[in-house]
């Protein structure tokens, strides 16, 4: 496996600072957002598409992953990290996650990422039932997913506590639903499925065939969604790290540590040193 850092900790950074400075502190992958400061494939010129190769290339950081669930460009006042969702009961508004999600995949083409993230379908509506936003999800993903094996980029869905989809079970619901499409995975956030209670080595297990990326951040006992700098929550990463070596996953395992913006050098610093402290002999050098 190899070790990566999310780009969305540096908000208060453009692309190139915060890629110099993950690098520096010795990742060797870097994610990338879809969004606002970063790389927001709306109004992304070719010559900073070129940009940002130069300074992936100038660190030697390679890209895990594009981060295309975020949406801060949006600034939905209920949420501004999934709103837009798939699964909107307005349908001009559904269309505005559809097509943020096919720039990404574009973009991901276009800088040799080999897989974007997005969110599990978003948060049932009022009276909703689970099966219904299933249904709506699928419908609108689809057409994404046959636009992602064309470009060659994976799509991968993030289970998410609270959202549509949050959990094993709903994870394997969805992935039957799109069994059909190749291009479509999961991208396995270590802390989610903790939150929502799930046994980790087990759940990697269960998924096993689908993992398609990896987030890792710690959680408190309590289980609360709040990313913490590993060390400081109540994962126990060798036993999950453990479980995806054994299950062959050989991919990225990125940071995402987005609350910490105030400082996420210190925040980059003591999560990378905790994990290879742990677990360093399951990475690569």
């Amino acid at each position: 496996m190899k070790l990566a850092f999310s780009s969305n900790a540096y908000l208060r950074f453009p692309f190139a600072e915060a890629a110099r400075r993950i690098a520096a502190l010795g990742y060797r992958g870097i994610e990338i957002m879809a969004d606002v400061p970063h790389a927001w494939p709306a109004f992304l010129l070719n010559e900073q598409k070129a940009a940002i190769r130069a300074a992936l290339e100038q660190n030697r950081l390679s890209i895990a992953n594009i981060n295309a669930f975020m949406m801060n460009a949006i600034s939905d006042p209920r949420q501004r990290y999934w709103h837009p969702s798939w699964i909107e009961p307005y349908e001009p508004y559904r269309r505005v996650r559809i097509e943020h999600t096919l720039r990404s995949l574009d973009l991901a083409r276009d800088l040799g990422s080999p897989c974007i993230t997005t969110e599990p379908g978003g948060p049932l509506e009022p009276g909703q039932r689970w099966q219904e936003g299933l249904s709506r999800f699928v419908e609108a993903l689809k057409p994404v997913a046959e636009h992602a094996e064309k470009v060659g980029v994976k799509l991968l869905v993030e289970p998410e506590p609270g959202l549509l989809v949050e959990n094993v079970e709903q994870s394997e619901a969805l992935m039957a639903e799109m069994a059909d499409y190749p291009a479509v995975g999961l991208n396995f956030d270590i802390g989610h499925f903790f939150c929502v209670g799930e046994d980790l080595p087990k759940a990697v297990r269960r998924l096993a065939r689908h993992i398609g990326h990896v987030h890792l951040e710690d959680i408190a006992a309590d289980r609360v969604h709040f990313h913490r700098v590993p060390g400081e929550g109540a994962i126990d990463f060798p036993g999950v790290l453990e479980a995806l070596r054994q299950i062959g996953y050989d991919g990225w395992v990125t940071v995402e540590l987005y609350p910490y913006i105030d400082d996420p050098d210190a925040a980059a610093r003591q999560a990378r040193e905790h994990v290879l402290g742990l677990c360093g002999h399951l990475f690569e050098a």
